[in-house]
This record gives structure tokens, sequence and C-alpha cells, in this order.
């Protein structure tokens, strides 16, 4: 029994290892390009619609796709999709290392998209089939810490080598870790299937289509304006597809999207907490990293440095917010969370100026990195509460593609606001365009706050009710013995 469960305990140790890596490939990648923007721009001379779509190729194929890398993965195996992404994500990564102009390195940032789109959700639902409900504080704990170190390393690494080289090699650095992550995944992951028997073509083709549509017109809007006919149509064609897939989602016999999952009352509130959280701090960064530089005279390397204050504050408290989140529940530390978050950004946007010092600056970003680690593993462990283990791929993929379309719902509205009232001519129209639109930024974190406050007050809502079949699923689907469950919860 020693060695089963001691043997158990490796594959659980392993299955997070992985996963963990998988995911820091992602965001590393994402922050790395941010830092990076400045460069890009004064290589190609790109304008900063052409700045937003590097960012947004991105985004655009992340967040259409998440739920499509979700079903894919309960349909053809979580491992064989999961090892797909990541061989996906790297070829990507070195296309865009290669790329001579900023249209094929849009492209390559659109197909790591597409990589990511199918790694990020496997990543939970990997979590859920490997851990049981009582084990997963720490688990996530350590996962969204993992991501914390991404964050921190994100902006430094970024500006050291886009300083040191050139922007193209942010991007050669995930390809020795996809290279040797991919091997790694084939030996220590072990393959599981979701609930599902078939894959919900139609509720994929009409998902997908309003989720492009929609997104497609947000990002658009912002180059074109909000009465362009592209835009309208659009954001029109996305809007009915979304209904469409709400209507036949009620209807199918095995949903991509089961819609009860939206009856869950910890389920719909903590995402409608992500999408806040991300359209206001994400919205923001995307300017304040070039705020840095463009306004504050920083290079790549300075920015990055002085940003980890930030990111470091993220990768400290990321662990403990998971693990004292299954104790204590997962509504306080996003009510918190959001509560520091919006703070911060309305301390920084008070004293925007074109000779703001960094001393000015430590306090808030330390209060913003804090505040956005309070809300990633407690939000990650309010989705999967709500939902049984086998459900976790489609909740993974549902929550991931709302907080994607919150990111880029903030990017596109804040870069309105900002080119409203300023522009990249000057030092102080860069001030005047941000700090509107950072007011912004505050003024959404600020009701997600407030919406955070309705999620249900229990540690685990559904641990109790979940752990029989967790068990029952994770041995059927791993092909494991059980095991008692030792974690400090339980004892």
């Amino acid at each position: 029994m020693q060695e089963i469960q001691a043997s158990s305990s490796r594959q659980r140790g392993w299955t997070l290892a992985i996963v963990s890596l998988g995911l820091f490939m992602v965001v590393l990648d994402n922050l790395v390009v941010n830092v990076a923007l400045p460069s890009i721009r004064r290589d190609f001379g790109a304008s900063v619609q052409s700045l937003e779509w590097v960012v947004s190729a991105y985004v655009l194929a992340y967040a259409v796709l998440l739920l499509t890398g979700a079903a894919l993965g309960d349909r053809f195996g979580r491992k064989r999709m999961f090892v797909a992404g990541i061989a996906l994500f790297t070829a990507s990564s070195a296309a865009a290392a290669l790329a001579p102009t900023a249209g094929l390195l849009i492209a390559a940032r659109a197909s790591q998209g597409v990589g990511a789109a199918i790694v990020t959700p496997l990543t939970l639902t990997l979590i859920a089939q490997a851990f049981a409900p009582e084990q997963r504080g720490l688990a996530l704990g350590v996962w969204s810490g993992i991501s914390g170190v991404a964050v921190a390393l994100g902006p430094l690494v970024g500006g050291a080598v886009t300083e040191i080289g050139s922007w193209h090699w942010i991007f050669w650095i995930n390809v020795p870790v996809g290279i040797a992550l991919v091997p790694l995944a084939l030996a220590g992951l072990q393959e599981s299937h979701g609930p599902n028997g078939r894959l919900d073509l139609a509720g994929l083709i009409l998902g997908s289509g309003g989720l492009f549509g929609l997104v497609f017109g947000l990002v658009r809007a912002q180059t074109l304006g909000w009465g362009a006919p592209i835009v309208v149509a659009s954001l029109i064609v996305g809007a009915t597809l979304l209904v469409a897939f709400v209507l036949y989602e009620r209807r199918a016999r095995e949903p991509m999207l089961p819609l009860e999952f939206f009856a869950d009352r910890g389920f719909a509130v903590t995402n409608a907490v992500s999408l806040s959280m991300y359209f206001g701090m994400f919205g923001s960064i995307f300017f304040l990293t070039q705020y840095m530089q463009n306004v504050l005279g920083n290079s790549p390397l300075q920015a990055g440095v002085k940003l980890l204050v930030w990111t470091g504050a993220t990768t400290v408290v990321s662990p403990l917010a998971g693990i004292f989140s299954e104790r204590l529940g997962s509504r306080p530390f996003m009510v918190a969370g959001l509560t520091l978050q919006a703070t911060a950004l309305g301390w920084l946007a008070s004293e925007l100026s074109i000779h703001q010092s960094y001393v000015s600056m430590l306090a808030p970003f330390i209060l913003a990195g804090a505040g956005m680690a309070l809300v990633f593993a407690p939000s990650a462990s309010a989705v999967l509460s709500a939902v049984r283990v086998d459900q976790a791929g489609q909740a993974s993929g549902a929550t991931n593609a709302i907080r994607e379309l919150g990111g880029v719902l903030g990017i596109t509205v804040l870069a309105t606001v900002f080119t409203s009232h300023g522009s990249y001519s000057s030092a102080q129209g860069f001030v005047n365009g941000l700090s509107p639109a950072m007011w912004l930024g505050v003024a959404v974190l600020a009701i997600g706050a407030l919406i955070a406050a309705a999620v249900p007050f229990s540690a685990r809502p559904a641990a109790a009710a979940q752990a029989p079949a967790a068990a029952e699923h994770r041995d059927r689907g791993a092909g494991a013995e059980p095991v008692p469950d030792l974690s400090p919860v339980a004892a």
C-alpha cells in the first residue's frame, strides 16, 4: 500500500510540475512581448494599432479557441492535446522569432494563441483529474505561484533580452523549453477523457464563430471607430452566433458547454469577477509598460527590473492565497484582491506625470501585484468547486474564454479612451491619454469588487459532494488504485 501511495504521490507531483511549466511558457511569452512593444514599434515603424494587433492577434486566437481546446481535450485525450498544444506553441514561437515584418509577426502570434488555447484549459483539467477536491488548495497555490514566477520574470527577461540582443530573441526562449516539455509530458502525464463521447461540432462552430466576431469587432473598433460598417457587422454577427450557441447548447444531448454551470452562483459570479479584473488590470498594464519607457525614459531592461516589484508580489502571495482560500472561502480573497488592484491603479493614476519618480510607484506596484495574486488561485478554486471533476475541462475553457474576452475588451476600450485624449507624439500627450484610461480601469475593478461580494461564502461548496465522484473518476481515468487522503485539510 505504501508503494501505491508513493507512486500516486509521484504521479501527482509530475502532473503538477508539467502543467505548471506549460502555463509558465504561455504567461511568460505574453508579458515578455509587452515590455518589447516600444522596440517592435521602432523596428517596424508600427502604429499603436499595429502594436495592439501584436498583442490582440494572440489574445484573439486564444480567447476564441479556449472552448475548442477544452472540447478537443475531452474528446481526443487531454494528454494528447496538451502535447499537441505545446508543440504548436513552440513552433509558432520560432516563427515569431524569425518574423521579418510586422504582418508575419502578427500571424505567428495568432498561431501561438492557438497553441496556448489548447494548453491553458487543460492545465486546470489535468490538476482536477490528479487531485481530489480537498487537496487542490495547495496544488492550485503552486500552479498559480508558478504562473506568478512567469509574471515576475516576463518583464525582466523581456527587458534584458531586448536590450542585450533584439526583440526577436524574446520568442527564442520558448523553443528549448517547449522541446524539453514535450517528451516530459508524454512520459509523465496520464491520459484521460471528458464525459462526452463525441465532439459537439455544431456548438464548436457557433461558439468559436460568435467569439471571433465579437473579439474581432472589439479589436477593429479602436482602429476604425465603433461606427465602421465592418465593426458593426462583426459585433452583430458575433452576438447573433453566441445567442444561437446558447439556444443550441440548451437542447444538445452532449453540449460543449453545459449551461447549468451558470446557474451556480459561485461559477457565474466568479466569471464576472475574472472579466472585470482582466478588463481593468490588463488593459492598464498594456499602457503602463510603455509609459515607463516612452515617458519616464527607462530602457527595456530598467522597466523590467522596476516591474519586478509588482510581479514579485504576485509570486509571493499566490501560493498563500491558494492554500488559505480552501480553508476560508474564495469570496474574501477576491473582494480584497480587486479592492487592492483598484486602489493601486487609482493611486498610480492620481500621480501620473512626465517626471514621476519610481519611489512613488513602489507602494501601488506592490498593492497591485498582491491584489492580482489574491484573485488567481481562489477564482480557479471557486470554478472547480462548482462543477464535477469530469466537467473541469468544460468549466476551465469557459472561464478562460470569458477572462480573455475581458482582456481584449480592456485593451480595446482603454486604447479608445487613450487615443481620444492623448497620443504618442509627446510625453505629455501620452500622460494625457493614459490618465483617463486608467481611471476607467479603476472603475471597472471597483465594480468587480462589488460583484465579488456576491460569491457564496464557503471554503469548498461542492467538495463533499464531489469527493466520491472525483475519486471514482480519477481511479477510472488514470487506471490507478484508490489511495487514502493524506492532505492537511483531511488530517
